[in-house]
């Protein structure tokens, strides 16, 4: 319901063979962009604030542009930058591509912040497009460093900073082999062609990438024909990828590839933490371990909620986190079946309400299923006032009324998260106490999410967390603010350790939801509602491999984010007193 912008996508295709090839064997002078196009739409949903490509044509002679990039801004994104590059013919003599769609995690818009970000230069080899899905933590640690090196970034951010740090570190690549070349007795035109044919793009990302302290999936192109992307240390941001004869495919999701150029899903490959994949100018494929990975502790976010469902193993992960749940709700409901309907919203809960139903049908075999809540309208945000916003929020869903029995029937609606509550409060509950059930119980597939998100996911402040106000109700309820004060002391005394932890730990699961219900349920409504989350335990069976759980557990796998969330209880202590 309360939709989560996060993490963006990425997508990149490196074309092997002459570009006749795909011409005579494909029957179009298109197949590189049109396979970019595809794998672009495909990840849509990752971000609509802003797309954006970049090709690079090896064989443009001098005096001709050979590096393009186009952006937009919008939910029509896409469509307007293939647009305009499909007018004209340059990327039908392109061999790299590079997409990127944007969801911003700063507050930041405008086609400045859209990726690809663009580095130029007269040397083919120092020219960088670069785009990403990340958030860095360290940001002001490193931009220290660059204006320490005599450096002066023209905008204070992550991208543009990563930009100027990767682009510092390939000039002196450049000036590497320039170096070599002048030993090997070249001069002019062939120390150029020396050092496009020989750029090492891992040696750049090991002298950039270990600086920093995040979430990361780092894609670029050069000029002179590179093509790299590089995964962070803890694996937090996924990329996977695809290699043949005749192509190098790179995408944010594993489905994406897959349905693109009609594959199995054994045939796709997932970059491993720490570690690059890099094609050079003359098609050449090499994996590098650029960063050291210590533990693989990937989103499991992803799993809950932001990828694709579409990929075999997140649709039976989340249909396993729906069934899960099964004794906790039946629970809720004192096992009567008979009369209660289960539902779902929003749309991408489906597959953990498939689980949960088959979960229940294991025990009582006669299960009634509804499509209770309906997506109406869109928000008009042009509404300033508070009290006409909160009005028209209340109408952004409506139900399928006669779907239950007044009063008689139980109501169990299964949704992906709980992050804030707003939607609950101000939409959700209201329409729903209409129907008059008996009892509502609002399910989460995922647990309490308790703490910030440092990583690419915009919740970055406790306040917002409806567990976190919760669990500060609760103690102000029972006279426990010295625990605050110990708690901002040590967020102050000891960073590097996460202190916010012992504000959830006088209380149960139950007590914060208890609180939680009583802060969210409108006023007027008399239907009684009680709050099933999954667990962390049931979270982890389903999703194995995807450690990733600070934002339910606190355990941050990087010292900046550990850091943050110390911050963020400062700040909202200092700006709440």
């Amino acid at each position: 319901m309360e939709q989560l912008k996060h993490e963006c996508g990425v997508a990149m295709i490196r074309l092997l063979k002459p570009l006749e090839y795909y011409r005579e064997k494909y029957g179009s002078r298109r197949y590189g962009i049109d396979k970019l196009y595809l794998m672009m739409e495909k990840q849509h949903n990752r971000g609509q604030e802003g797309a954006g490509m970049a090709f690079v044509c090896l064989d443009a002679p001098a005096g001709e542009e050979y590096m393009f990039r186009e952006r937009a801004e919008g939910k029509d994104a896409i469509t307007e930058v293939f647009g305009r590059v499909t007018q004209g013919t340059a990327a039908e003599e392109a061999s790299l591509f590079m997409g990127h769609l944007r969801y911003s995690t700063t507050g930041r818009s405008g086609l400045q912040y859209v990726h690809p970000f663009l580095r130029r230069n007269n040397w083919r080899a120092r020219n960088l497009a670069l785009c990403g899905n990340f958030n860095m933590t360290n940001i002001d640690e490193v931009f220290r460093y660059l204006t320490a090196q005599g450096q002066s970034p023209r905008v204070y951010g992550d991208a543009y900073i990563t930009l100027e740090l990767m682009g510092h570190r390939l000039d002196r690549e450049v000036e590497r082999l320039y170096a070599m070349a002048w030993e090997l007795g070249l001069e002019g035109a062939d120390i150029t062609r020396y050092i496009d044919e020989h750029v090492d793009m891992a040696n750049v990302l090991k002298t950039t990438m270990p600086r920093f302290d995040g979430g990361y999936v780092m894609c670029g192109l050069t000029g002179s024909g590179e093509m790299f992307c590089v995964r962070d240390p803890w694996g937090i941001r996924p990329a996977f990828y695809y290699t043949d004869d005749e192509v190098v495919v790179v995408a944010s999701e594993r489905p994406v590839i897959q349905t693109t150029f009609d594959l199995e899903v054994n045939d796709i490959k997932e970059l491993q933490p720490g570690q690059s994949i890099i094609v050079n100018k003359s098609g050449r494929i090499k994996q590098s371990q650029i960063t050291e990975s210590t533990a693989c502790t990937a989103c499991s976010f992803e799993r809950i909620y932001f990828s694709r469902g579409s990929d075999s193993d997140i649709y039976r992960e989340r249909k396993r986190l729906g069934e899960q749940l099964t004794p906790d709700i039946i629970k809720a409901i004192d096992g009567d079946t008979a009369n209660t309907v289960f539902s779902y919203i929003p749309n991408t809960a489906e597959t953990a309400f498939y689980g949960m139903t088959d979960g229940i049908r294991k025990i009582y075999p006669q299960v009634r299923t509804e499509k209770v809540v309906w997506k109406d309208i869109k928000l008009r945000t042009f509404i300033s006032d508070s009290a006409e916003r909160n009005d028209l929020a209340a109408h952004v869903y409506d139900i399928t009324y006669g779907s239950l029995t007044p009063y008689k029937d139980n109501l169990v609606i299964i949704d992906d998260s709980i992050v804030r509550g707003t939607t609950l409060k101000e939409s959700i509950f209201k329409i729903l106490d209409r129907l008059h059930p008996k009892k509502i119980v609002m399910v989460s597939s995922s647990p309490q999410i308790r703490y910030p998100d440092y990583y690419g996911i915009d919740m970055s402040h406790l306040e917002e967390l409806c567990a976190f106000r919760a669990a500060m109700a609760l103690i102000r309820e029972r006279g426990m603010e010295q625990l605050v004060t110990d708690v901002y002391n040590a967020c102050k005394e000891q960073p590097q350790v996460n202190h916010v932890r012992k504000i959830y730990a006088p209380f149960s699961v139950e007590e914060i939801n208890r609180k939680i219900v009583e802060m969210l349920r409108p006023e007027n409504m008399h239907t009684p509602i009680e709050l099933v989350f999954q667990s962390i335990e049931g979270l982890r069976q389903a999703c194995p491999h995807h450690t990733g759980d600070w934002y339910f557990t606190g355990n941050y796998p990087t010292p900046g984010g550990i850091r943050m969330v110390n911050q963020a209880f400062i700040d909202y202590i200092e700006h709440s007193s």
